[in-house]
C-alpha cells in the first residue's frame, strides 16, 4: 500500500484515527565504569499512549526533560523507538524501512522550536521551502515549483518576494512562519508542533497560534502541540495530555484538564501560569 493508498482510503472513511500511539516506549543507555559498559536507561518516554483524529488538535505539555519533544520525533521516526506501536491512518509504520517510509513523510510534518536554527542560513527562502517539493514532487517545474512557494508565503502571512531573502533577514516570528510554510509545502495531514513558539514574544506567539488555528481550519491538519506553557496549549487545543517523567500522568479534554484538574502535578503546571494565578 502507497501513502496515495493510504489517502484514498481515509477520505472514504473520516470516522477513523488519523495516528494512534500504543505503549510507546524510547528509552536511552546509559553507559558507566573504565569499559562503558551498560548500566542502565533513561526512560525518556515510557508506555505512552494517545490518539489523534483528523483535524484535531492534541496538546502535550510538560517541564523540560519531561520527553513530550522525544514523543514528537519517535512518532516521526526521527528517533528509533525502544518499543511500542504508531499506526497512521491504521498502518503500523514503525517497522517500516525509510525507503517504505519516505512517501508517508508528504503525510507527517514537524514544526521545530527554534525558528533560526532549523532554517539553513546558506539557503535562501526559496530553497529552504522548496527544498521539499523538489524531493517529494520531482515533476514539478521551476516555474509551478515557484509558484507553489509564492502561495505558501501569502499562506503565512508574508510576501512573495521575500523568497529572495535569507533567513538571517527575518524575526524572529517571521522564521517560524517560514517553518511553517516549509511544513506545509508538501501538504500533510499531520503536523507535530515542537514548542513552536516558545522562543518567541509574547505578542508574536499569539500571531503564530492563531496562524495555526486558521490553517488547520482551512485545510484540516491535525496537529501534536507540543509546549511547557499551559496557557498556550488552552487556546489551540481539543484535547490535553500531561507528560511527566516519561508518562503522560493525565488526559482529558482541555476543558476538563483547566477547571477540574486531577493531577497533581497538573496543577503544579497550572499554579505557574500567571494569567491563571
Amino acid at each position: 500500500m502507497n501513502s496515495d493508498d493510504i489517502s484514498a482510503e481515509f477520505v472514504l472513511t473520516s470516522s477513523m484515527l488519523l495516528l494512534e500511539v500504543q505503549n510507546l516506549c524510547t528509552w536511552f543507555p546509559v553507559h558507566g565504569g573504565v569499559f562503558r559498559r551498560k548500566t542502565g536507561d533513561i526512560r525518556a518516554v515510557d508506555d505512552v499512549s494517545f490518539s489523534i483524529k483528523a483535524g484535531q488538535t492534541v496538546g502535550l505539555v510538560g517541564e523540560s526533560g519531561s520527553g513530550k519533544t522525544t514523543v514528537g520525533r519517535t512518532i516521526l521516526k526521527l528517533i528509533p523507538p525502544t518499543s511500542g506501536s504508531v499506526k497512521f491512518c491504521g498502518r503500523e509504520i514503525l517497522p517500516l524501512a525509510e525507503s517504505e517510509f519516505r512517501p508517508l513523510r508528504r503525510e507527517m510534518q514537524m514544526i521545530f522550536q527554534d525558528p533560526f536554527g532549523s532554517l539553513n542560513p546558506r539557503f535562501t527562502i526559496a530553497e529552504i521551502v522548496g527544498e521539499a517539493l523538489e524531493i517529494h514532487f520531482p515533476s514539478m517545474t521551476r516555474a509551478d515549483r515557484s509558484d507553489r512557494i509564492a502561495e505558501l508565503l501569502r499562506l503565512v502571512g508574508l510576501e512573495p518576494e521575500m523568497m529572495r531573502r535569507y533567513p538571517h533577514e527575518f524575526s524572529g516570528g517571521q522564521r517560524q512562519r517560514i517553518g511553517i510554510a516549509r511544513a506545509l509545502a508538501v501538504e500533510p495531514r499531520f503536523i507535530v508542533c515542537d514548542e513552536p513558539v516558545s522562543a518567541l514574544d509574547v505578542s508574536v506567539q499569539a500571531q503564530i497560534v492563531n496562524l495555526l488555528q486558521d490553517l488547520q481550519e482551512q485545510f484540516g491538519i491535525a496537529y501534536l502541540f507540543i509546549a511547557h506553557d499551559l496557557a498556550v496549549v488552552e487556546h489551540i487545543s481539543d484535547h490535553v495530555l500531561v507528560m511527566h517523567h516519561g508518562k503522560i500522568v493525565e488526559s482529558a479534554s482541555a476543558e476538563a484538564i483547566y477547571h477540574d484538574p486531577q493531577n497533581a502535578y497538573t496543577k503544579m503546571l497550572l499554579a505557574a501560569v500567571p494569567s491563571l494565578a
